[in-house]
């Protein structure tokens, strides 16, 4: 059974400083005393009201925690109502606002004037009152100050007395607060980097300017040898280490080691890497949030932490070629559960990808659940298949398929136990039974380090994602003299017959994990084809999110001000603030290009 509301609040603990962000809700109305106002003011904060009740009944945040709203009062019908729900927002918490009306309202009069919140204005769709007029002269008054903000205006007419929410509102509601929520999420955590470029990899670069000036995030570095110095002086909680310990030894199957027997560890140096890889997972983990554990052993600074909602380790080859790997660490740390049980995924970026680990972060607090870093490593053609296995691809793979494959380490989630509607999924940790948690630990095999590429040993994650999952794949890329940009593809995962399977998989390396992925095609564009959608693809790392979660990354890029180079979700999908018409609408995408540039990243200096 899934985890109680009572269990979810006991495991939703705070693990990092700032404010859980909460929706503001801002009621405006007509000003006019003496008949007007006084007729308007139930039907308004009836209007708000509905609301909150509807962002918060279907929206938590990723610790799990439902989503609170904030209701201005009173009504906002001139400037000092504004000024004074400005002040009440700021004292609780808000990060993203809503303006409701069902009638006119003095334009910039009543308008939320704060830069950095994500904001957008409900204008109720009757004719009793011109709440559409007052919606338009709001927006037109956003554009013109440079407040990018989203117009929701339900299809069809109601009366005034119809307080629900209609279907097409809601969906634009729940599209523009789930995005809303993790821009204010993100802003003031940190990245850190445990070691620094690994490989010459462009994503570990840490541009700080991008996180600053596009994030709101701070980002802190750390060297290598700070774990070793962990280690060495026993910088982490010893009686957890012993519950990891039994816990790896009861629950983590080893599996087959290919590496030539001339070369192979001994038992003896494996157990010893054993206990290495679990006290870097220890360490990782308190260099990202902290631990108090660690102020009993008089490690006051170490205990503090970095505050890092996501972080990215090395690795390659500084500290692979001597030290165990980081693929186990990586793997649980990312899963939504471990020897602590069920709890919410520790964000880390493999070979300290950065970029990667940004899109990481923006698909876990889009969908809650954990994500799959992977290598976009092979476009494979249904010929190619075919002249290697003898078998042909068929289904969604019958137009040819990418190989996602990670060199160790990916979440258990992404083994795809989990179930939705009796399908495969990944799941927030406070969905997941007991029996999913068994079958994703049962699905994966800890497989000795091929040597060639980890001189240091470890272990490394195998395990297959099971097929007919909706994913969507996503990247950001920068660019100089553009800066950031954001790619996607939605699709599916595949499950290939094993004799295909085998064929194709050990012509990498069996012991990683593997992800058969299916895009979706549109028959144009960078969906012509399956070829064009890897030829397109910017970088050689890729973050997987279960679901068709497209419009949601393209809402938040806009947010961001971050323009999307490549998609496949269909235009009627896609929700951008009013702003972006105003740029063009034959071309959707040279807008956003356009609108990005014009209003600068959120929050870089204008």
């Amino acid at each position: 059974m899934n985890l109680t509301n009572l269990e979810i609040k006991e495991k939703s603990h705070k693990r990092l400083i700032g404010t859980t962000p909460k929706i503001g809700i801002r009621p405006v109305i007509d000003g006019r005393r003496k008949g007007v106002r006084e007729s308007l003011e139930n039907q308004t904060i009836k209007m708000a009201q509905n609301a909150a009740g509807f962002l918060s009944k279907n929206l938590r945040h990723s610790n799990g925690l439902p989503v609170e709203c904030v209701i201005a009062s009173p009504c906002i019908g001139g400037i000092v109502e504004a000024v004074m729900a400005e002040e009440m927002f700021k004292k609780e918490g808000v990060g993203l606002s809503l303006t409701v009306t069902p009638c006119w309202c003095y334009g910039t009069e009543v308008m939320d004037t704060d830069p950095l919140l994500p904001k957008a204005v409900w204008g109720f769709n009757g004719t009793e009152r011109p709440g559409a007029v007052y919606l338009a002269a709001a927006l037109a008054g956003y554009n013109q100050k440079g407040l990018p903000a989203f117009s929701i205006y339900g299809k069809d007419v109601l009366d005034k007395e119809d307080h629900s929410i209609p279907e097409d509102v809601a969906q634009k509601l729940l599209l523009w607060a789930k995005s809303g929520l993790a821009v204010a999420e993100i802003r003031g955590k940190s990245y850190l980097s445990i070691g620094s470029v690994s490989m010459g990899i462009a994503g570990s670069i840490i541009d700080q300017d991008f996180f600053a000036d596009y994030l709101g995030m701070r980002t802190a570095a750390v060297d290598m040898t700070e774990v070793v110095r962990r280690i060495g002086e026993k910088i982490y909680d010893e009686q957890e280490f012993k519950k990891a310990k039994k816990w790896v030894k009861e629950y983590c199957p080893i599996g087959e080691d290919i590496n030539p027997p001339e070369i192979r560890a001994s038992e003896e140096r494996k157990e010893q890497e054993w206990e290495t890889i679990i006290k870097m997972t220890l360490i990782f983990r308190d260099l990202m949030v902290g631990n108090k554990e660690l102020n009993k052993l008089n490690f006051q600074e170490e205990a503090l932490g970095y505050n890092a909602i996501i972080a990215g380790f090395q690795g390659q080859r500084q500290w692979t070629d001597h030290f165990p790997n980081g693929d186990f660490s990586e793997a649980i740390l990312n899963s939504s559960f471990d020897w602590n049980g069920l709890r919410e995924p520790y964000l880390l970026a493999t070979e300290n990808d950065s970029l990667n680990g940004v899109v990481m972060l923006f698909g876990h607090l889009l969908t809650n659940a954990a994500q799959i870093f992977a290598d976009v490593r092979t476009y494979w053609s249904k010929e190619a298949v075919k002249r290697v296995s003898g078998r042909e691809l068929t289904g969604k793979a019958s137009k040819g398929i990418i190989h996602l494959i990670n060199s160790g380490p990916a979440a258990l989630d992404g083994t795809g136990q989990q179930t939705l509607d009796k399908k495969p999924a990944l799941k927030p940790f406070w969905e997941i039974t007991p029996e999913e948690v068994s079958r994703c630990l049962n699905s994966t095999k800890w497989c000795h380090a091929a040597l060639e590429y980890f001189r240091g040993g470890g272990f490394s994650t195998q395990y297959t994602t099971r097929g007919e999952m909706p994913v969507t794949m996503s990247r950001i890329n920068l660019v100089k003299g553009r800066g950031p940009v954001l790619q996607l593809a939605e699709g599916y995962t595949v499950a290939l017959p094993k004799e295909i399977h085998d064929k194709l998989d050990k012509r990498t390396n069996p012991t990683w994990p593997t992800t058969w992925f299916a895009p979706r095609l549109t028959g144009k564009g960078s969906f012509k084809d399956v070829y064009s959608v890897m030829a397109g693809w910017g970088a050689n790392h890729g973050a997987i999110s279960y679901g068709h979660i497209g419009k949601l990354l393209i809402t938040l890029a806009s947010m961001l001000r971050i323009p999307v180079n490549m998609h496949n979700v269909s235009e009627e999908q896609i929700f951008r603030p009013s702003a972006w018409k105003s740029f063009g609408t034959d071309n959707p995408e040279g807008a956003d290009y356009i609108a990005c540039k014009t209003f600068g990243p959120l929050y870089g200096k204008k």
